[in-house]
């Protein structure tokens, strides 16, 4: 509070004289010394700015100077002509001997096999040719060590895809560019070699797989590669289950179906929006069919939804108020079914609260051009058969063998699996000469069955030989039976209950009959690893990095003369257990993005969460691609799609 310069006069006459000096007797005047203060303070602060803003803008241009003259001098060193002459190729390269079964061409030597002296070194290695282009095959090159083999990958696609984010590409969320990665380039490394066909036939006895090509006049040419290790990598086709009208349903599984997806979408909303299309075909083109609840199916049917909801009638974006792309009643006509043969399915409460249909313990009877027939049973038990009008079907539920995997399999007699190559514990396909021949990911199934071992086993474990297993030679058979098959692993925990579980007659033995009661039941106890990316994955990595440790300690065995014989199929068994432990799955548990959520499923757990669970969701995928390229454009789409939506474009 401020008084004037008199009545603090008159305060300070009436108090002690040392109080009295306390007393302040400025006027209201301007002080000159806080104005003084004040004009350097903004003076000094002003200076501070406009030397931060121009240290700003030096280090901007210096930066911007500095990344001008790094692409200039990429520019100059990367785009010169460079002349390439006189380049060695072994005449054999360009006129293959013939040989084979089928008297085909015979390409042992490459055209590039003589180009430089690394090149001419790898031609001496073992040769390797990997089958497949998918998480398997990946897997095994990124293992391997350069100069390891002389390697030959085989793929009708010249790219690899990252599968598990083809629902986002259907619907416009990624760019399928974002999603794939040239083999060509991912071959680099380990100086490969690519051939663009499909394996048709397989020729153990020469160690001769056979090729099929597309010439350029249209027609087929066909012509045997040779091998000293193959690895089968093919992945697997959709089942039919017997359902009539597959015709009518896509697939997802590949960068064309994800394309074609999106094209019928797209169409479909375009054509609802007509104003001569009529309330019963607007209803049913924009009824979208999802059959199988598995990742596949709840991701795309996730990716429709949120495509209807933030692009079809809620478009957004930083420099545009909301707008309707599409008349609303498009929206109101939108309705997502999932058919599943099961009870349970990822994501069955988001999907109820945004009004999905969910339709469970249901089995697809049919599909037409214009509907999906299913059945469920009523509460009495009867079939009752239902009618879903639509003009897009989704179908993601089960596998089969693709052609070339039949033909594997029906050369060797003990492959008796409908649905995959057998193999062993070591992925050694069941019946093929011991290690030269592997099979991973889809196409492939690891034996589950113990009574195929059952007189190894017993010869084995029965130490005296009287034709009983008393409790030691039962505990050495337990050890025994984990190494050759893990996944029985988790049903033999309880050693002793499980013997005298099976001990009928009680006399601390278990006669070859109970034996093999027990090992029967176990054996059907044990499920299969899922036909997923994560298990491939595994499957790759583990297989190549044993491929690396076998090429430093075998020596290799030409791919020149006929099949190996007993004793050198003695020495790659021995290599195979001398190198590595038998393959075995850790499961990391399954991601599936539910609509700007996502849910974790780790078997006896679950949990769905929101935006955190999505961003971690991406952050998962995002790591596991397989070079730096496409996780750039990956981040740079998933920021396009937050700012600008989705592209509408039908292309």
């Amino acid at each position: 509070m401020f008084r004037p310069a008199w009545r603090s006069l008159a305060l300070a006459s009436r108090l002690p004289p040392p109080l009295a000096r306390k007393i302040p007797t400025r006027l209201y005047t301007t002080d000159p010394e806080p104005t003084k203060s004040s004009s350097a303070t903004y003076i000094q602060t002003t200076k501070t700015f406009a030397k931060v803003t121009g240290l700003l803008g030096l280090s901007s241009a210096v930066g911007i100077l500095v990344v001008g003259a790094a692409i200039l001098a990429h520019d100059a060193f990367t785009y010169n002509e460079k002349h390439v002459d006189r380049v060695p190729v072994n005449p054999l390269a360009l006129h293959p001997e013939r040989g084979g079964p089928k008297n085909l061409p015979v390409a042992r030597i490459l055209v590039d096999d003589e180009e430089d002296e690394e090149a001419k070194l790898l031609a001496t290695k073992p040769r390797l040719v990997i089958v497949g282009g998918g998480w398997g095959a990946m897997g095994v090159l990124e293992s391997l060590h350069p100069g390891d083999y002389h390697v030959t990958v085989v793929s009708t696609d010249t790219y690899t895809t990252f599968t598990p984010l083809l629902p986002s590409a259907a619907v416009g969320t990624v760019s399928v560019r974002s999603l794939i990665e040239p083999i060509r380039k991912l071959l680099a490394r380990l100086r490969g070699h690519f051939v663009q066909g499909k394996a048709v036939d397989l020729v153990m006895s020469e160690r001769l797989v056979e090729i099929s090509t597309v010439a350029p006049d249209g027609t087929n040419s066909n012509f045997y590669i040779p091998y000293d290790k193959i690895v089968i990598a093919v992945g697997s086709s959709s089942s039919t289950h017997g359902v009539p009208g597959l015709e009518n349903c896509f697939q997802l599984k590949t960068i064309g179906d994800a394309q074609a997806i999106r094209r019928r979408i797209m169409d479909n909303f375009e054509i609802a929006s007509l104003p001569t299309t009529s309330p019963e075909e607007r209803r049913r083109l924009l009824s979208f069919v999802v059959c199988g609840g598995g990742p596949t199916g709840v991701e795309t049917a996730a990716e429709i939804y949120d495509f209807c909801q933030e692009d079809i009638m809620n478009y957004a974006s930083i420099v545009t108020r909301m707008e309707d792309i599409f008349p609303k009643i498009c929206r109101k006509e939108v309705s997502i079914h999932v058919i599943q043969s099961r009870e349970h399915i990822l994501n069955t409460e988001k999907f109820r609260r945004d009004e999905v249909d969910l339709i469970t313990s249901a089995r697809v009877a049919g599909v037409t051009s214009d509907h999906v027939l299913y059945t469920t049973r009523n509460a009495n038990g009867e079939t009752e058969q239902h009618s879903i009008p639509t003009n897009f079907v989704l179908w993601s539920t089960g596998i089969a063998m693709n052609p070339f995997t039949q033909r594997v399999s029906s050369l060797l007699p003990n492959q008796v699996h409908k649905k995959a190559i057998e193999v062993d514990s070591h992925l050694r396909v069941n019946g093929a000469p011991v290690g030269d021949v592997y099979a991973i990911g889809d196409c492939a199934t690891i034996e589950t069955s113990l009574l195929s071992h059952f007189m190894e086993l017993v010869d084995d474990a029965d130490e005296d030989k009287n034709g009983k297993i008393d409790f030691g030679e039962w505990e050495h058979m337990v050890t025994k039976i984990k190494e050759r098959i893990p996944m029985a692993e988790d049903h033999l925990v309880k050693v002793k209950e499980l013997f005298q579980l099976y001990d009928s007659d009680a006399d601390d033995s278990l006669s070859l009959n109970e034996l093999f009661k027990l090992l029967e039941e176990i054996g059907n106890r044990i499920t299969s690893l899922p036909a997923t990316a994560q298990v491939a994955s595994q499957q790759g990595k583990y297989l190549g990095k044993k491929l690396h440790k076998l090429s430093r300690t075998s020596a290799p065995v030409s791919s020149s003369t006929p099949a190996a014989s007993g004793n050198a199929a003695a020495i790659h068994l021995l290599s195979d257990e001398a190198v590595s432990k038998p393959f075995k799955y850790f499961h990391l548990g399954t991601l599936a993005y539910i609509g700007n959520a996502a849910v974790f499923d780790f078997g006896k757990y679950s949990f769905m969460g929101g935006l955190v669970a999505m961003y971690a969701w991406r952050s998962i995928y995002w790591n596991e691609q397989v070079s730096a390229r496409t996780r750039a454009l990956l981040m740079i789409d998933w920021i396009v799609r937050g700012i600008w939506g989705r592209d509408l474009s039908r292309i």
